[in-house]
């Protein structure tokens, strides 16, 4: 699932909700990808990301700046993907 959004490489990708980083890595099909627990089980997922600005367990607020988009992942134009 999950969607595809089209940006400028260097856009700012930003956190939905508050929540803990469960993951902060290079994944096959989503290249650099950030995954983020919020609890009471929901998660975010955020691919294709150009560079990473948090590490695994760090906590995050609503609108924290995760990395920036990029073609990490399986796209050729830049974008970043994201999921819930």
């Amino acid at each position: 699932g999950g969607i595809s959004i089209a940006a400028a490489p260097g856009t700012p990708i930003l956190a939905v909700s508050r929540g803990r980083v469960a993951f902060a890595d290079w994944l096959r099909g989503f290249g650099l990808l950030v995954i983020i627990d919020h609890g009471e089980g929901w998660m975010s997922l955020y691919g294709y990301c150009e560079t990473l600005l948090v590490a695994e367990r760090d906590w995050v607020e609503a609108g924290a700046q995760l990395g920036t988009v990029g073609t990490s992942g399986a796209p050729i134009e830049p974008a970043f993907h994201f999921q819930l």
